[in-house]
């Protein structure tokens, strides 16, 4: 019997206390219980219920699900495999993460097409608005009581959602693209700035407000984003983040690919984290398929991602000096971050996007000789920090431009479903390699800083001791490397090892199928999160039986974030502006998928 069959059948048996809890309060009956392969508490219930569960849930049951951490939706009715589920067209799915507990619970509601209304939660948590706009966007699910139901990926002309199982995946699926005068006219006119529609006023009693296009083109944006604010002088009295430019379907993709083909999309979504944005969704199908990998493979994937934590950390760290007027440090940390680009160069054979994690393992060993430059980099990176300390922390006009600036403390954290440096920045030491281990990191030995503020310093100087701390992992990777293979003998071990494809014809007609057509799986759903560049990522797939995902869906922390601008933003100066934009660090990518 494999790994994941045996933790299925164990998770079958057990019934935590949350389950237990709800079961009292309103009744056996009201619930379905569902076994996923990650084994997380995942329940059905009625829509009628909901607001009432999940306000128990977090204000409470003991210990508090304080973080609504991701809402979706998936569309049911192509899908075959769904014994022991309710009768569903439409399922949204939501998703609370405890931290006091340190655990999760999955909350389901049952949709038919002709009724796909349900109550917004906005009420509870703030970071619900864009997730059922996402939603609706994508799927067509009404959220009632929603202040602002409207489109937030696709403009505002466009017809039909996008993740419904009817809509084309591909162009060869559509009618040849045409941009004729008259749909021009209908874009432009579409485009037209009215601040009533995003729910601006013009004036107050004693001011009339200015109107200010940061972007979407504009340094200090960050990418391709905008942002509309209200100003009244030079303050800030409120901000529309406009996002959705750099869309690209990534999830509607994840339903067309194979399991194994999917993996270099998934490099491009935070695209500063190169290889650690594989780890999650192969994680989530080795867990499905039942596949343990070798500690080697775990050491060489975390050694990998705490490169990629560095190089990324390292592009905040410049352009947020840039934004605050000191050019210097842009250029030192990219000469640092060029030389943690060559290493990962010189390991994967690619830079930025070397897509190189597999399922099962890596996509080669370790070349010869890779310890020397690894060694050289540990020994020389922490005299460089302290360094980037005493040119930029330190520095008397940085810390007046951001201390006390953009304040959050840990409950806004919460509401605002803020992870990761952000979330550390409020006083919380809650990282996910320390609270919830994977890919071996409890074998590890670093610290977990924290702020004390929950400001714009706070959340710089965070990410400042975090490349440390990812420094001295990687010193750890290179002393204690495990001898063994770079990948599983795991039979659904995509690709298997090449070398035994020149063994037979059968083996290499079996390596062939694996490249071609990717494992096939028994039908699961599975959800894995890791601790990314900016906060909590994770993959939650769901598998028909087929070589690929049925739905996939990718929680990214930077579109979250951007929905908290607002609240960091309102009464401060417009200078201000771009020093919380700067340390919310997103990337647009991870916005849009």
């Amino acid at each position: 019997m494999s790994t994941a069959s045996t933790s299925l059948q164990q998770s079958m048996t057990e019934t935590p206390a949350v389950i237990t809890e709800l079961y009292l309060k309103y009744g056996e009956s009201s619930f379905v219980r569902q076994n996923t392969a990650e084994g997380m508490t995942t329940l059905w219930l009625g829509r009628e219920k909901l607001l009432e569960v999940l306000k128990f849930l977090r204000d409470d049951y003991r210990p508090r699900f304080e973080m609504l951490l991701d809402v979706t939706a998936i569309d049911e009715r192509l899908r075959v495999h769904r014994d022991g589920q309710p009768e569903s067209d439409f399922t949204v799915v939501y998703q609370l993460l405890s931290y006091s507990g340190n655990c999760d619970i999955r909350l389901k509601i049952a949709l038919k097409e002709t009724d796909l209304t349900i109550p917004t939660i906005i009420s509870l948590w703030p970071a619900a608005n864009w997730h059922e706009r996402e939603c609706w966007d994508m799927f067509g699910v009404v959220f009632e009581g929603h202040p602002n139901l409207s489109r937030i990926y696709t403009p505002p002309t466009w017809v039909g959602h996008p993740l419904r199982k009817d809509h084309p995946a591909r162009a060869t699926e559509m009618d040849p693209y045409r941009l004729d005068d008259d749909i021009v006219d209908t874009e432009q006119e579409a485009m037209k700035f009215n601040p009533e529609e995003w729910g601006l006023e013009r004036k107050s009693d004693t001011s009339e407000f200015m109107f200010l296009n940061f972007g979407p083109n504009h340094p200090a944006a960050h990418g391709v984003i905008r942002f509309a604010l209200q100003l009244d002088g030079e303050y800030v009295m409120d901000v529309v983040p406009d996002v959705g430019y750099h869309h690209r379907g990534a999830e509607k993709m994840g339903e067309r690919q194979t399991w194994h083909t999917y993996i270099p999309y998934t490099d491009r979504i935070d695209y500063l984290g190169g290889v650690m944005n594989n780890l999650p969704y192969v994680m989530a199908v080795e867990k499905m398929a039942g596949i343990e990998v070798p500690d080697r493979v775990k050491v060489i994937r975390v050694m990998l991602a705490e490169f990629f934590r560095i190089c990324s950390h390292l592009l905040f760290f410049g352009t947020w000096a840039v934004d605050l007027g000191q050019l210097s440090p842009l250029f030192y940390a990219f000469v640092d971050r060029e030389k943690a680009f060559n290493i990962i160069e010189s390991i994967t054979g690619g830079r930025m996007h070397p897509s190189w994690f597999r399922i099962g393992g890596v996509a080669q060993d370790l070349p010869n000789g890779w310890e020397v430059r690894v060694r050289e980099f540990v020994d020389m990176f922490p005299k460089k920090l302290l360094e980037y300390n005493k040119m930029v922390m330190a520095n008397t006009v940085i810390k007046q431009r951001t201390v006390g600036v953009g304040k959050m403390n840990t409950q806004d954290a919460y509401d605002w479903g803020m992870t990761g440096p952000a979330l550390r920045a409020t006083g919380l030491e809650w990282d996910y390699r320390k609270d919830r281990p994977y890919s071996g990191y409890e074998n590890f030995e670093f610290e977990v800083p924290i702020g004390v503020n929950g400001d714009c310093y706070d959340r710089a100087a965070i990410r400042v001791e975090e490349m440390r701390q990812s420094c001295e992992i990687i010193r750890q990777c290179l002393e204690n490397m495990p001898s063994g293979p770079y990948k599983s003998d795991h039979p659904l071990t995509t690709p298997p090892l090449k070398e035994d494809s020149k063994q037979d014809i059968e083996t290499l007609i079996n390596h062939f199928l694996s490249v071609s057509w990717g494992p096939v799986m028994e039908p699961s759903e599975v959800s894995m999160a890791i601790e990314a560049t900016k906060g909590i990522n994770s993959y939650y797939l769901i598998n028909d039986g087929g070589s690929g995902a049925y739905r996939t869906r990718i929680r990214t922390p930077s579109f979250i974030h951007i929905q908290a601008i607002p609240f960091l933003s309102r009464g401060l100066m417009l200078a201000d502006f771009t020093a919380v934009v700067a340390t919310t660090d997103f990337v647009m990518a991870d916005v849009d998928k």
